[in-house]
């Protein structure tokens, strides 16, 4: 192996700005893709034939979901392309595939005017954002946890949550601003094109700002050491099957608790405790305003006392209180009361959401470190996250809502027993094996 000289130490501004550009490109990539469950009551009708509204919200619906199924693709190809190619390269292509998504849907004219080609050409559309939604979450993950340095690395690998949240808050709060601002033919009739729009105006401006971006130390180090080499990522990966069950095994609770305390908690605030929408929507911005900013306080936690005790925070917590607090929320007799129980919740979703980044970042050696995160990650999500909300409401439906209670239970208790075998990443991390002597 060609002796390398050594890296020269990365200031603190110069990470604080490569965290930023990169931040800011995965904040637009989740507002484009929470936006288009946002605003599929207003263009659903756009899309599809005139008829029962129902059904063309299920069409909608089934296109988000085609969507979901796309990220562990995402997560696959553009892991591998991040670990070829470099970090920086794949963050490019994923804010690049979400604004021709987005673009795609704000421009493409409605079913009446060119018939069937508009519900193929939002598919289309969709599962560009998927591909591009799988691929940034393992190739962010690896980027931020690389480009921290060893003290503070679960402190700035935590903005990948507060930028996801403010994604979410952000369709929500253009929804909201845009309600207010045009009437509901307006809205109809070509509103809804509007925050497509901008998501594509956004994800430009992310990818000038990610044209900035630093390569990180342990990518260039290791493509220095190997220039020639083109390893097969794949068969790499599956050389690490303890890390890759961990991966699934830690996600599993984690992605079932959040997407039911983050996605669903507004419908049920609706259909179960009786709720207005407006109510709902308030309720669940206000706390998840709060949450996005424990992210990085939790973050820092880790960072002292090591990764495990902050899982195990989540783990008894969701193991515990899942139960209890949606009863209660069920229960609840006003917004206010609503609004404590959520942040409670949130709460305890933020020991997952704040370090599971870094933590699976940590597993992986750097040449295939993207993918190890990205795919058995994405694979869980399209599995259990996606279809956490059917099942809620599939049981509901058949009146033993409660049951879905329980489900989220034992996925938490699932994860628990992960998190109580596991080795704490902060101690055993393969990046900090990789920290030049510099640092």
């Amino acid at each position: 192996m060609p002796q390398l000289s050594p890296t020269p130490a990365r200031t603190m501004a110069s990470r604080v700005r490569s965290i930023f550009s990169g931040s800011v490109g995965n904040l637009v990539e989740w507002y484009d893709w929470y936006v288009y469950s946002a605003f599929a009551l207003y263009f659903a009708p756009a899309f599809f034939p005139k008829g029962n509204l129902t059904a063309q919200l299920l069409n909608s619906a089934a296109i988000f979901a085609v969507g979901f199924l796309m990220r562990p693709l995402g997560g696959w190809l553009m892991g591998i392309y991040a670990d070829r190619a470099g970090r920086k390269a794949a963050l490019l292509a994923s804010v690049l595939l979400m604004c021709g998504g987005s673009l795609l849907i704000a421009l493409t004219p409605s079913y009446q005017q060119i018939g069937v080609a508009a519900p193929v050409l939002l598919v289309v559309a969709r599962l560009l954002q998927g591909l591009s939604v799988g691929g940034e979450y393992g190739t962010s993950a690896t980027y931020l946890s690389e480009m921290a340095d060893q003290r503070n690395r679960g402190f700035f690998s935590s903005f990948q949550y507060v930028t996801l949240i403010a994604g979410q808050l952000l369709a929500l709060l253009v929804q909201l601003g845009l309600q207010q601002l045009l009437t509901p033919a307006e809205m109809y009739a070509w509103g809804w094109r509007v925050p497509f729009g901008v998501g594509a105006v956004a994800a430009l401006v992310a990818l000038y700002l990610r044209r900035s971006m630093e390569e990180t130390d342990q990518f260039t180090r290791r493509t220095a050491a190997t220039p020639t080499q083109r390893p097969n990522q794949m068969r790499l990966l599956l050389r690490h099957p303890r890390e890759i069950l961990t991966v699934v095994g830690l996600t599993l609770g984690g992605t079932v608790v959040f997407y039911t305390f983050t996605t669903y908690v507004q419908k049920f605030l609706v259909n179960t405790t009786g709720f207005s929408k407006g109510q709902a929507t308030l309720v669940s911005f206000g706390a998840l305003g709060v949450a996005m900013l424990l992210q990085p306080l939790l973050g820092a936690i880790s960072d002292r006392v090591g990764r495990r005790p902050v899982l195990l925070f989540f783990g008894v917590g969701a193991t515990l209180l899942t139960v209890p607090l949606l009863r209660a929320l069920g229960q609840a007799p006003g917004p206010g009361v609503a609004f404590g129980l959520l942040l409670v919740a949130l709460t305890v979703v933020s020991g997952y959401t704040s370090i599971n980044a870094v933590v699976k970042a940590e597993l992986f050696p750097t040449e295939i470190r993207a993918l190890g995160v990205g795919l058995p990650y994405a694979l869980t999500v399209a599995i259990f996250g996606g279809s956490a909300e059917y099942i809620a409401l599939l049981a509901k439906d058949h009146g033993v809502e409660e049951w879905f209670y329980w489900y989220v239970t034992a996925c938490a208790a699932f994860s628990l027993l992960v998190y109580l075998r596991m080795p704490d990443t902060r101690t055993t991390s393969r990046l900090r094996e990789e920290e030049p002597a510099a640092h």
